[in-house]
């Protein structure tokens, strides 16, 4: 352990240096027996500024802080045989590389602002995304199931003044009823041979799958990658789409038509790597004319009407009669799916106003409890044009929180914050027992712990 100490220790002090003597990287922090250095504070600064993270601090002092603290929690890690499913790591990294391309427009574009091959952003990441999931794993051993008394939760809220206690933002419950209007045969029949064509087209090699998709294909994140969809594994796709994908075997074949709930596609094969597999697709969207429309909020209307003279309630009307499947079971209570966003009511009725689909917040934010606005247009999460109706359930307006309504966000405050308490007290006793250098132009910073640097 020594003797590699001071092996890093003399490389620390002249860099990594080159043949022709040119220094192309820099140790800028030693943590135990592991070196951070300036390359991977700047790649972690160009990954965090490409997700939309902005600095209040410098990241020079921030960045190598945070990569110093999860080496503490890796190198515990090893000890404690700590670790994540690989099949886990590779369904976030490629999420991760749909969504950056399509940020940023083009495979090409994400290369040229890394200034890497995307296989090699793509091995990066995938050893970032490991280590932050090890990391997670690691803080919740050290943490254990927290959990609080109801006398805990209440002294926390007495302990703090006023000010201090969190604003219960504006929250609403809403059920929905949606009537779909009815695609004519013709039109439907329309799409299937506009597919057709695109198929023989492509099988015959007169245009290449790729072109047709940017200039035709609805699905508006793949058009404009040729199609492309990027490795994905079977439980990532819709069923129907995905037990015709994953039979296809020649790439230069197209595949059959496939209806799903969000239109109809046709398939080309790109490449199968174990239980994932990267395709293009063509997806058109049967439209709907506003004579369809009108008929379906007429329809719509009268059900409005019937709620409204008792002959049927709206949760009745909801279950037997909505068009959508996620709230029929439910009585047509929608429930907050922004699990992506963090939000803390994900998986509950709530929803803060903001995290509402735009229509439905509009229609909602003048309603009074137990009112049934009358029908509207709007668009349903698969992209279809649908009337719906929507009862507001409950309101719960903005306020400090108080123990009467809000013991379960104060609980949960207390909680993380003993998490919080628990892991910050883990640091700084690893930090004593850790050989950590900072390099002499890293050190004058105000970091989040003060131990580093002695």
């Amino acid at each position: 352990m020594k003797k590699i100490r001071i092996l890093v220790a003399l490389i620390f002090s002249f860099g990594i240096v080159a043949a022709q003597d040119n220094v192309v990287d820099e140790i800028v922090w030693v943590v135990g027996d592991e070196v951070i250095l300036r390359s991977d504070v700047e790649s972690q600064r160009l990954y965090m500024q490409n997700e939309g993270v902005r600095f209040e601090n410098d990241p020079y002092c921030f960045i190598p802080e945070q990569i110093a603290i999860q080496k503490l929690y890796l190198n515990q890690a090893k000890t404690d045989s700590v670790d994540v499913e690989e099949g886990q790591v590779i369904r976030y990294v490629d999420q991760w590389i749909n969504q950056a391309i399509n940020q940023i427009g083009s495979r090409e574009k994400l290369e040229e602002y890394f200034n890497k091959k995307l296989s090699q952003i793509k091995e990066e990441r995938k050893t970032t995304v490991r280590e932050q999931e090890i990391v997670k794993e690691m803080q919740k051993k050290i943490v254990g199931d927290v959990k609080l008394t109801p006398s805990e939760v209440r002294r926390y809220y007495r302990g703090v003044s006023p000010d201090s206690l969190p604003t219960i933002p504006t929250t609403v419950e809403v059920q929905i009823i949606t009537f779909e209007p009815k695609i004519p045969y013709e039109e439907t029949d329309a799409i299937k041979a506009r597919l057709r064509e695109f198929t023989e087209l492509a099988n015959s090699g007169e245009r290449e799958f790729s072109t047709l998709a940017r200039m035709y294909s609805e699905d508006p994140a793949s058009a404009v990658h040729g199609g492309e969809m990027g490795f994905m594994s079977k439980g990532m796709l819709l069923p129907e789409f995905a037990n015709v994908a994953f039979n296809l075997t020649d790439p230069k074949r197209v595949s059959s038509i496939v209806e799903t709930e969000y239109g109809y596609h046709i398939i080309q094969l790109i490449e199968k790597r174990g239980d994932r597999i990267n395709c293009r697709h063509i997806l058109l969207r049967p439209r709907v004319s506003e004579k369809d429309l009108t008929d379906a909020t007429a329809r719509l209307d009268s059900l409005h009407a019937d709620i409204m003279a008792g002959k049927v309630s709206f949760e009745d009307a909801a279950t037997y009669l909505s068009y959508d499947k996620d709230t029929r079971n439910n009585k047509g209570l929608m429930v907050n799916q922004r699990f992506n966003e963090g939000s803390r009511h994900a998986g509950t009725p709530k929803f803060e106003m903001e995290e509402l689909p735009q229509e439905i917040g509009k229609v909602v934010d003048n309603m009074q409890i137990g009112e049934i606005s009358k029908p509207f247009r709007m668009l349903n999460n698969r992209s279809k044009e649908v009337v719906a109706i929507v009862k507001l359930k409950a309101r719960t307006t903005s306020h400090k929180a108080n123990l009467k309504d809000d013991y379960q966000e104060l609980k949960t405050l207390v909680e993380d914050r003993k998490r919080e308490d628990l892991l910050r007290d883990w640091i700084a006793k690893k930090q004593k027992t850790t050989y950590v250098r900072v390099s002499e132009g890293w050190r004058n910073c105000d970091f989040q712990y003060s131990g580093w640097v002695r």
